[in-house]
């Protein structure tokens, strides 16, 4: 009943894996005042991050998003057609020769990869040495358990034994705990499978805002000119983060 209640209303009842979802949701993005600053705060922190060269960096599901007006020459992708990408690609096959990445990027795509294994052996064949894989993606606390298991619409499995799940759909299908998973409870098994990469940061944080946004499915629950006031708390709150984010800053690195 809580989801309902707290459900935008041009959302409610839509079909995750409807391609009108993703223009919906770009346009809620646009919209919402302090949701668009909180992807404008992600975008900034992954183009600070990028290697600087001439070498193109490739996004995956870009469709919602504007992260391109950081990184002009980025290459925009999403798994369903959007007429504001470059690219309809699959992440677990990339249509790049070897090594010819500086990186690639994404925000809340990692989790809804049913085959991340192949996703991650992609990365390592198309990025060039140097070049860095950086994801923003949900991450389990004690308190993200609660938010993610009782309010959010995605499944969040962070118990599952192995790092694949069963696809429903393109969008649908997913497992919010899967980067928690893999980089944290599972980070000896990734680094054995992948030793070409480095994992060079984890940075938990961002406990409330999202939440507080609404996100791409939920009403506004704070207005946009409260978003600095947010995040001053959450600044506050960087010592425990460990217990309180939901989202987490990921690097890797390939190595030379």
């Amino acid at each position: 009943m809580l989801k309902n209640l707290l459900a935008h209303p041009l959302t409610r009842g839509l079909d995750i894996d409807d391609p009108r979802c993703t223009e919906l949701r770009r346009s809620l993005i646009r919209n919402k005042s302090f949701l668009r600053q909180i992807y404008q705060e992600w975008y900034e922190a992954i183009a600070a991050l990028l290697p600087l060269d001439k070498d193109p960096v490739l996004e995956l599901g870009s469709g919602g998003g504007f992260l391109v007006k950081f990184i002009p020459k980025l290459i925009t992708s999403e798994i369903l057609y959007s007429s504001h990408v470059k690219m309809v690609l699959d992440g677990s096959g990339l249509p790049f020769v070897n090594e010819s990445l500086s990186g690639i990027v994404m925000t809340d795509v990692l989790h809804h990869l049913p085959q991340p294994r192949q996703f991650f052996t992609e990365a390592s064949r198309c990025v060039r040495p140097g070049g860095s894989v950086i994801m923003i993606e949900p991450w389990v606390t004690p308190w993200s358990r609660l938010v993610y298991s009782k309010l959010h619409h995605e499944p969040f499995q962070p118990e599952a034994v192995e790092w694949t799940f069963s696809q429903t759909g393109v969008l649908s299908g997913a497992n919010s705990a899967l980067p928690w998973i893999i980089f944290d409870r599972d980070r000896t098994r990734f680094e054995r499978e992948f030793p070409e990469w480095q994992i060079h940061t984890i940075k938990p944080f961002m406990p409330f805002r999202y939440l507080l946004s609404g996100g791409g499915s939920m009403r506004n629950l704070m207005p946009g000119w409260s978003f600095a006031l947010w995040r001053n708390l959450e600044n506050l709150l960087r010592p425990w983060m460990k217990s309180l984010a939901m989202f987490a800053l990921i690097v890797l690195r390939k190595k030379l």
